[in-house]
C-alpha cells in the first residue's frame, strides 16, 4: 500500500491491532481525561497536536513510548483538513476521528456504535449530520475500506449515494433517527464502520468482506466480481454480491430455528445459487461449469452442491452431511411456547416477539438434538492467533448453526452454556490459546451444569500447551475444519486434574503483584523460569509486533535465558523456600537450584518437557505408577522416578528442580532434554523468605514472601484427539 497522506501500511495497522490487544483501555477511559482531566491542555477546539496525539496513544496502548514510525504514520493518516475554526493550525488532528477510529476498532453492539458515532460527526452538536460532516464520515469509510484492504477505486459515489439514501426525508441531512435506522438497513454502513454484524434471523445477511481468489459470480446482478477482487460474502449462506449490489440482495435463506410446528423434527434442504466451491456434482459427479455465468446450488445445511437440473432427483429431507454428528439443525431448536401447548390461532412466532426472545435465547429456545448425534458448542476467541481467530469463527458460523457458535468477546461462556445446558451428549470446542481454555474451564466450573461435557481445543496462538497434550497440535494454521471436526468424532474423553492455588502472603511493606489465576490447569513454577517468563511478558506487552511467529518467541526466550544467566537473580533459591510434599519436608539441600516447576501437564512454554521423556517398561504401559496405585501419594526415589510417566488423570502433580537459566534456555530450544525430577505428589506447600517470580499456564508474577498450597481441585472431562497417523510408507499395513 502507498504511503500516502490518509493511509497506514499493512505492517503498522497490524503492529497498532497488536497493541491493542494487550492493552485494557477503552477510548471513554481517555476522552475522560480530555474533557476534565489532565489532558485537557492539549485541546484546540476539536482538534489536537502531535504532541497530543502522542499523549493519546501512550494511555490508550498502555506504553512508556510509541514508536516513532507508528504515531507520525498514524498522526498523518487522520489529517482530513477538516476542523471546526480555521484558526487552528493545520498540524493537527481531529479527537473526535481518532477517538471514534479506535472506538470502532474495540468492538461493541452496533446500535450503540451508530450513536457514538454520529454524536462524534455532530460536530456542532445540532442533532443533524450537514454535508461536510457527512463528507468527513464518508472519509472515515474510505480509511477502513483500505484497511480491510478493498478496492476502492470506484468507492467514493457508491457511498455518497448510500449517504443520500439514509436521508430518508430528503430534507439534505441526516438525523440521529435516520442513522440508526439506515445502521439496520444499509449493509455496507456496518462494514465500513468496522462494526460487526449480529445474528438477527429476520432475513439479514451477515455480510465480512472477502476478496475472491477464483472467478466469483454476483448474486444479484450475475456478472463477475473479478477474480481478487472485492465484495460482500454472507457468513451463513455464501451469498456473495459486489458491494453496490449489497442493498438489492434477497433476504438470507438461513433460519437458525424451527419458526412453526410443522418445521420442528425435519429439516429440509435450504438451497441457494452459487458457492459450489468443489466444481463438481455431488449427485451426478460431473463438473459445474462457473466460468461465464453464476451456475450450481449448494445446501447451506449439508453442504451438497448440484447442477440445477440434478436438483428433481433429491428429496426435500436433508440429513445435514458428513458433519451431521456435530451439528444441531433448525429443526431441533425453536421456541419454547411452541412446546408448552400455548394455544394459538396461528403457530408462527411474529418476528418482532423472537427479536424480544433472541436477547434472551436460552430462555426463550427449546433444544431437541437429533437422536445418535453429539451437538458442538463452539466457542471462539477471536483475537487469538492474529486473524485465524476471527477467520474460524466465520467458517464455524457457516459449517455449523450459526446458534452454536459464540463470539467470546461478544457474549462470553455464560451464554452458550446457559444455551446448551440441557443439551444430551453435547461437546465444547474451544479455539483459542490455553488461557482461553482456563476461563472456559473455570466458567463451566461456576455454571453447575446437570452433566458437564467434554471439552476439545482448536489451539490458535503460540503457546498451546494443554492443546499440544491432548493431541490437537501446536497451532491452527488454516487446516480444514471438517477434517478436524471428523478427528473430534473419534476423539476420546479423558479426565484431566486442575488443582486449586492459595496464595497466603506475609506482613511486608512491599507489594505484589495481583495473583493472575488460583486454579492450575498447566503449571506452576518459582524462580529463573518464572523470572525470563516475567520479562518475556513485559517485554511482549511492549513490543507485540517481536513476538509474531513461534520461531521469535523462542530467540527471544533464549536470549532472556542468557541474560539472565548472567544476573542469577534466582541462585541458591533452595535457601529462600522450603517444600512440603503432602506434609512432609522435601530435601533440597544437596541440590543447588534456581528454580522448581509442578507440573500437571508435561508441556511448557509450546512444547518444552521439563519431565523429559520415559520409557515405558515392558508389558504394563503405565509401569511402575499402575503398580504404586492411588495410595502412593509421594515417589521421591530417584529410582522409581526415573520410571514414571506423566498421567493428566493421577491426581500427582511432577515437580522439576531446575539448575540455572542456561538449563532451561536449552530445555525449551530442545538442546537438553529435562530438569531435574524431585517427585511426584498430590499436595505441595511452598514457604518463600523473599520475593521472588512466579507463573501459573504462563502468566507470571512478582510475590513478596508469602505460603503457597496446591492441593487437588477437580477433575474436567477434555477431548483427546486420535493418535497421529503413521508416516511408515507401509502404515496401511498397521
Amino acid at each position: 500500500m502507498a504511503k500516502e497522506k490518509g493511509l497506514i501500511s499493512p505492517n503498522d495497522f497490524a503492529q497498532l491491532q497488536k497493541y491493542m490487544e494487550y492493552s485494557t483501555k477503552k477510548v471513554s477511559d481517555v476522552l475522560k481525561l480530555f474533557e476534565d482531566g489532565k489532558m485537557a491542555k492539549y485541546l484546540q477546539g476539536d482538534a489536537i497536536g502531535y504532541e497530543g496525539f502522542q499523549e493519546f496513544l501512550k494511555i490508550y496502548l498502555e506504553l512508556d513510548k510509541v514508536p516513532s514510525h507508528l504515531s507520525q504514520a498514524l498522526f498523518q493518516s487522520f489529517q482530513s483538513g477538516h476542523y471546526l475554526k480555521e484558526t487552528v493550525t493545520t498540524d493537527v488532528v481531529c479527537l473526535s476521528d481518532v477517538s471514534c477510529y479506535f472506538s470502532l476498532l474495540e468492538g461493541g453492539q452496533p446500535e450503540d456504535k451508530l450513536e457514538f458515532t454520529f454524536k462524534l460527526y455532530d460536530t456542532d452538536r445540532n442533532g443533524i449530520l450537514d454535508s461536510s460532516e457527512v463528507e468527513r464520515l464518508i472519509l472515515q469509510m474510505m480509511r477502513m475500506a483500505e484497511y480491510l484492504d478493498w478496492d476502492v477505486s470506484e468507492l467514493r459515489p457508491i457511498l455518497q449515494e448510500m449517504m443520500k439514501e439514509i436521508d430518508y426525508d430528503g430534507s439534505g441531512s441526516v438525523s440521529l433517527a435516520e442513522w440508526v435506522r439506515a445502521g439496520s438497513t444499509t449493509v455496507p454502513l456496518l462494514v465500513l464502520l468496522g462494526m460487526e454484524m449480529t445474528l438477527k434471523d429476520n432475513g439479514q445477511h451477515m455480510w465480512r468482506p472477502k476478496r475472491f481468489p477464483r472467478p466469483v459470480y454476483c448474486n444479484v446482478c450475475e456478472s463477475s466480481i473479478g477474480l481478487g477482487k472485492q465484495g460482500l460474502s454472507c457468513n451463513l449462506c455464501k451469498y456473495t454480491v459486489h458491494d453496490q449490489c449489497a442493498m438489492k440482495a434477497l433476504p438470507c435463506e438461513v433460519s437458525t430455528y424451527a419458526k412453526s410446528r410443522k418445521d420442528i423434527g425435519v429439516q429440509s434442504h435450504v438451497w441457494v445459487r452459487g458457492g459450489c466451491e468443489s466444481g463438481r456434482c455431488d449427485r451426478c459427479q460431473k463438473k459445474i461449469r462457473n466460468f461465464h455465468s453464476l451456475t450450481g446450488l449448494h445446501c447451506v445445511w449439508c453442504h451438497l452442491e448440484i447442477h440445477d437440473d440434478c436438483l428433481k432427483a433429491l428429496g426435500h429431507e436433508c440429513d445435514c452431511g458428513l458433519l451431521r454428528d456435530h451439528i444441531l439443525p433448525p429443526s431441533s431448536i425453536y421456541p419454547s411456547v411452541l412446546a408448552s401447548g400455548y394455544d394459538r390461532k396461528n403457530s408462527r412466532i411474529s418476528q418482532k416477539t423472537m427479536d424480544d426472545l433472541s436477547l434472551s435465547t436460552s430462555d426463550a429456545l427449546r433444544i431437541d438434538p437429533v437422536s445418535n448425534t453429539h451437538p458442538l458448542l463452539v466457542f471462539v476467541n477471536p483475537k487469538s492467533g492474529g486473524k485465524q481467530g476471527e477467520r474460524v469463527l466465520w467458517k464455524f458460523q457457516y459449517i455449523l448453526n450459526p446458534r452454536q457458535v459464540f463470539n467470546l468477546l461478544k457474549d462470553g461462556p455464560e451464554v452458550g452454556l446457559r444455551f446448551f445446558k440441557d443439551v444430551p451428549d453435547s461437546r465444547i470446542l474451544v479455539c483459542g490459546g490455553d488461557g482461553t481454555v482456563g476461563w472456559i474451564l473455570e466458567t463451566i466450573d461456576k455454571a453447575n451444569l446437570p452433566v458437564v461435557p467434554p471439552v476439545a481445543v482448536l489451539p490458535l496462538g503460540t503457546g498451546n500447551d494443554l492443546a499440544r497434550c491432548l493431541r490437537w497440535g501446536g497451532g491452527y494454521e488454516g487446516q480444514n475444519l471438517g477434517k478436524i471436526l471428523k478427528d473430534l468424532e473419534m476423539s476420546k474423553v479423558v479426565y484431566m486434574d486442575r488443582w486449586s492455588v492459595e496464595v497466603i502472603p506475609q506482613q511486608t511493606e512491599e507489594e505484589s503483584d495481583p495473583v493472575p489465576f488460583h486454579i492450575i490447569n498447566n503449571y506452576f513454577s518459582i524462580g529463573v523460569d518464572a523470572s525470563i517468563a516475567h520479562r518475556f511478558h513485559l517485554m511482549r506487552e511492549k513490543y507485540p509486533e517481536k513476538f509474531n511467529s513461534r520461531m521469535k518467541n523462542k530467540l527471544w526466550y533464549f536470549e532472556f535465558a542468557t541474560s539472565e544467566s548472567i544476573f542469577s537473580t534466582c541462585k541458591k533459591l533452595e535457601e529462600s523456600l522450603t517444600v512440603e510434599i503432602c506434609g512432609k519436608p522435601l530435601d533440597l539441600s544437596n541440590l543447588s537450584l534456581e528454580g522448581i516447576a509442578v507440573l500437571n501437564i508435561p508441556s511448557m512454554h509450546g512444547g518444552s518437557n521439563l519431565w523429559g521423556d520415559t520409557r515405558k517398561p515392558h508389558g504394563d504401559s503405565y509401569g511402575i505408577n499402575q503398580a504404586l496405585g492411588a495410595t502412593a501419594k509421594v515417589i521421591t526415589d530417584p529410582d522409581i522416578l526415573k520410571t514414571c510417566v506423566p498421567d493428566l488423570s493421577d491426581k500427582r502433580l511432577e515437580v522439576v528442580g531446575l539448575e540455572g537459566a542456561i538449563e532451561m534456555g536449552q530445555i525449551y530450544t530442545k538442546l537438553k532434554s529435562a530438569g531435574h525430577r524431585l517427585a511426584k505428589c498430590s499436595e505441595i506447600t511452598f514457604h518463600t523468605t523473599k520475593t521472588l517470580p512466579m507463573q501459573i499456564d504462563g502468566e507470571p508474577w512478582i510475590q513478596t514472601p508469602c505460603t503457597i498450597k496446591i492441593t487437588h481441585k477437580n477433575q474436567m472431562p477434555m477431548l483427546m484427539g486420535p493418535p497421529p497417523r503413521s508416516t511408515n510408507f507401509f502404515g496401511f499395513l498397521g
